[in-house]
């Protein structure tokens, strides 16, 4: 028995009962739904439906009483005819490769979107859904942490991802905007494990940096910092280097600088949602154990490796205990606690700034840069500098409203 195959568009005010209304008059004639979909914009819908219907006599009948029954609603309706061929085309496009955009800012403007719009027409690839993540803004009252988040959810063949990508870290450098690009894969949307570098990443300072200043030898610390930070020398020496400028501080100080930590804009609410939905989190850090585990408390964190000063009479006395935490060690440790929870190490996210970060974002299933230097930006899968810690939760695609149920 032949077969018509229609795509019925219909836009206007939404209201409850518009697509009971539409189905069941599709219903009364017997139409397969071969595909559906709806968008919201300011209370003005989009619904798409695709179906099938028995030719001739029910295929007049249905789209007349849809015209009708559009009316009676209030809503536009436009019918497209779709030939078998032109169905079973989109059908076998369904197994092409599927991947996800996010684009992070303060606020997106129109030539933004546009930039990364057009690199993913240039490379023949279709965008499939377009979503807003982060909540509606006012444009009245300020807001105190201003950030917006759109995903775009494309489908396509890739011939070269290094060239893509380095075409959205230009328009990401020119446009000030924060995108990235991941693989819509079932470990997009299952990560559970969360590790932070701690300084300049989950806290904003670098303690060591700190503690140089009250020993009296915060230029010669920060100098080599910067120059470990960069990637210019070696992580160990610089350590070691630093460790010795530090003897003889007292290990008061070192409780007076954990109370004053600058928790960095975020992170509260990024590991409160990452706790609220089942995630494991761990600090690995080149820093030092004091602060880590004043962190762990602080934000319920649940592992902390870092260095461990070596403490006598009260007294740093310019050496550490056990293993350097190094770059290398910071990707061991990340294996080592997947490994340990029974998380594929494809289903982790690593997040720093330093080039003695890079080691573990290129371990883990999705590295973030954040704020990061612009070494540490060209060798990392995402980065995110426009907004806090919290825009992780947009890489993941968690919308505003799964977030702030939780507050």
């Amino acid at each position: 028995m032949a077969k018509d195959i229609f795509l019925l568009n219909i836009s206007g005010q939404d209201k409850p009962g518009l697509t009971s209304g539409l189905t069941s008059v599709l219903s009364e004639y017997d139409a397969k739904v071969l595909d559906i979909g709806q968008a919201n914009i300011h209370d003005t819908l989009s619904l798409g439906m695709l179906f099938e219907i028995q030719s001739g006599e029910k295929s007049s009948a249905v789209q007349k009483d849809l015209l009708f029954k559009a009316y009676e609603l209030g809503i536009t309706a436009k019918f497209t005819p779709i030939t078998l061929e032109d169905y079973e085309h989109w059908v076998s496009l369904q197994g092409k490769d599927r991947y996800i955009i996010t684009i992070l800012g303060e606020k997106l403007s129109a030539r933004q979107i546009s930039e990364v719009t057009k690199a993913i027409s240039e490379k023949n690839l279709n965008i499939d859904a377009i979503k807003r993540l982060t909540g509606r803004t006012s444009l009245i009252k300020e807001e105190e942490y201003p950030r917006a988040s759109i995903e775009l959810s494309i489908r396509g063949k890739i011939d070269n991802k290094s060239a893509l990508t380095e075409k959205f870290m230009q328009i990401s450098r020119d446009l000030d905007v924060d995108i990235a690009f991941q693989e819509d894969n079932i470990y997009r949307r299952n990560r559970r494990l969360v590790c932070f570098d701690m300084d300049s990443t989950l806290i904003q300072t670098e303690v060591i940096d700190e503690l140089a200043e009250l020993a009296g030898v915060g230029t010669e610390v920060k100098a080599i910092t910067e120059a470990a930070m960069q990637g210019d020398i070696d992580f160990n020496e610089s350590f070691v280097r630093r460790m010795n400028l530090l003897k003889g501080l007292s290990e008061a100080v070192l409780h007076d600088v954990a109370v004053n930590l600058p928790i960095t804009k975020g992170a509260r609410r990024l590991i409160d949602t990452l706790k609220s939905y089942g995630f494991k989190t761990a600090i690995l850090s080149g820093g030092f154990t004091y602060f880590g585990h004043y962190l762990q408390k602080e934000l319920g964190i649940d592992y902390v490796y870092a260095n461990e000063l070596e403490i006598k009479d009260g007294i740093l006395t310019g050496k550490h205990i056990g293993d350097i935490v190094n770059g290398n060690k910071k990707a061991e440790y990340l294996q080592d606690i997947a490994l340990k929870e029974g998380i594929n190490i494809n289903q982790t996210i690593a997040i720093g700034d330093g080039a003695n970060d890079l080691p573990m974002l290129n371990v883990a299933g999705l590295g973030i840069a954040f704020h990061a230097k612009p070494t540490v930006k060209d060798n990392a899968q995402s980065s995110i500098s426009s907004i806090g810690l919290d825009g992780v939760l947009y890489l993941l695609g968690y919308h505003d409203r799964y977030i702030d149920l939780l507050d």
